[in-house]
């Protein structure tokens, strides 16, 4: 590997230890809450259950505001700048959590590292296509993903071995090691292109590429990015008479490939919400975004081993951590088959899974029917099918179905749709147990799953392969197949 293929490297894991550090606080009151609401808490009382269900949502609603901020601190800071101040927040969570001997506390502060998560959603996408090579782009953005994944795998497991304080402080070593980890990375040659710093701007692209700086590779990757961030007229130089012709061939030919910006005459929000193939996107990846949190994986990863403990308490620590590395397993496959398989056939088969594996666990949990270690294994199932298509496909439709005129406006949108969404089912899971019964709640969400694949199965497009402008078209002439 040369250095300049490591620092790629180094920033894709700088940035997605973000999600790292999302993976342990969402895991934390797993095998947390059980001490907390007990008497030999180590605060000074008890928590309610009310104050379980903020403890295990909290960081959700502290999302939707880090994932809102983000973008402006990226601009005015920086990729590196505005990622490091972004990871404070966790820092600070774990701080306030060491010393707190209030549940109050420990609540702001699993607000606060929510913020951190939020951030990171945006932060690793970005950061990453701004400066890894076409070659190995795909696995270093699956970098954020995994990295969640494994975050709850290292949690579960030091909640097995470690006690309460430990937990916390090594929570804390984490935070302080991946804050300086982004501080060392070199910055992005295109946000220092739009502050004007063209030298600054030529370095970073030599250091991304391990390149001397002189490199003719270097100029040319410099000249395409300041066409890509420079109005295209303003590119095109116009000095020679006897070329005047062609020079005005090519002004011509930029104008009109920049034509998508003909809907000057819109805004972004009359163009994402009245035209009719952006509005059709924004309704099927909105329907299948929001289903697929309620197919319940979050909150039964934030409460796994109350889940496990209700099946086969003596191991429910062990199936813990064999629960983190199904959901590796199944974001990896993903990965792998998402571009063979096709986006519309993973996700349907992945639902009907999903409601399967529910039914089937719902009964089992409620007629006490089959060894534990059999509905174990249920878990297991759901949770690789819920990663094989039904958790992961609809972010690739986010990033596929719209006209970039509206990506970042609709991107923005859904995602801080989702979080509210997470902060509401992680909320009310407890109170559905206590109404329903576990066996209840598993049947509600085998229901979602049920509904996810009807919907998706005369909703959701087949965009595998097709170009932007494909799938425009796709949309558009499904819509007038669904309104004949």
């Amino acid at each position: 590997m040369n250095i300049g293929r490591f620092r790629q490297v180094h920033t894709a894991f700088a940035c997605g230890f973000g999600s790292f550090v999302m993976g342990m606080a969402n895991t934390w009151p797993s095998y947390t809450s059980e001490l907390l609401l007990s008497n030999s808490t180590p605060l000074s009382a008890p928590m309610t259950k009310a104050e379980e269900a903020l403890l295990g949502s909290l960081p959700s609603l502290g999302a939707i505001f880090g994932s809102s901020i983000i973008g402006i601190m990226m601009a005015r800071l920086g990729r590196r700048n505005g990622g490091v101040v972004s990871y404070l927040p966790a820092l600070l969570a774990w701080a306030i959590t060491s010393i707190a001997s209030s549940i109050k506390l420990v609540l702001a502060a699993r607000f606060l590292a929510g913020i951190t998560g939020g951030a990171a959603l945006v932060l690793g996408p970005v950061f990453i296509s701004e400066v890894a090579d076409d070659s190995v782009r795909g696995f270093l953005a699956s970098a954020p993903i995994f990295l969640y994944c494994f975050g709850t795998f290292f949690s579960y497991l030091i909640g097995w071995y470690m006690v309460y304080r430990t937990i916390i402080w090594t929570n804390l070593i984490v935070c302080v090691s991946v804050t300086i980890l982004l501080g060392l990375v070199t910055e992005s040659p295109i946000y220092l292109l739009r502050q004007k710093r063209e030298e600054d701007a030529k370095l970073s692209i030599a250091k991304y590429r391990g390149l001397p700086v002189s490199s003719m590779l270097v100029t040319d990757e410099l000249t395409k990015l300041k066409q890509q961030i420079t109005s295209s007229v303003e590119m095109v130089p116009i000095t020679d008479p006897d070329t005047k012709t062609d020079e005005s061939e090519n002004e011509k030919l930029n104008l009109e490939e920049a034509i998508p910006q003909k809907p000057e005459s819109k805004s972004t929000i009359k163009l994402l919400f009245l035209e009719p193939a952006s509005r059709r996107a924004f309704t099927v990846v909105a329907l299948v975004i929001s289903i697929q949190v309620f197919m319940g994986i979050v909150p039964v990863q934030v409460f796994a081993k109350m889940v496990f403990l209700q099946t086969d308490p003596s191991m429910a620590d062990l199936y813990t951590i064999v629960f983190a590395i199904v959901m590796l397993a199944g974001s990896a496959v993903t990965a792998v088959v998402s571009d063979k398989a096709g986006r519309r056939l993973l996700i349907i088969s992945s639902s009907v899974l999903v409601s399967a594996t529910m039914g089937v666990l719902g009964y089992l949990v409620q007629f006490k029917a089959g060894p534990p270690f059999l509905t174990v294994m249920v878990i297991f199932i759901y949770c690789f099918s819920f990663m094989l298509g039904a958790g992961s496909i609809p972010y690739v439709l986010l990033a596929e179905v719209f006209i970039p005129e509206v990506q970042n406006l609709a991107s923005i949108i859904i995602i801080e749709f989702v979080w509210l969404l997470n902060f509401v089912i992680i909320y009310i899971f407890p109170y559905m147990n206590d109404m329903f019964g576990i066996y209840g709640t598993f049947y509600f969400f085998g229901i979602m799953g049920l509904s996810n694949s009807i919907l998706s199965y005369f909703l959701v497009p087949e965009t595998k392969g097709l170009s932007n402008i494909q799938i425009q078209d796709l949309l558009i002439l499904r819509r007038k197949k669904y309104l004949k």
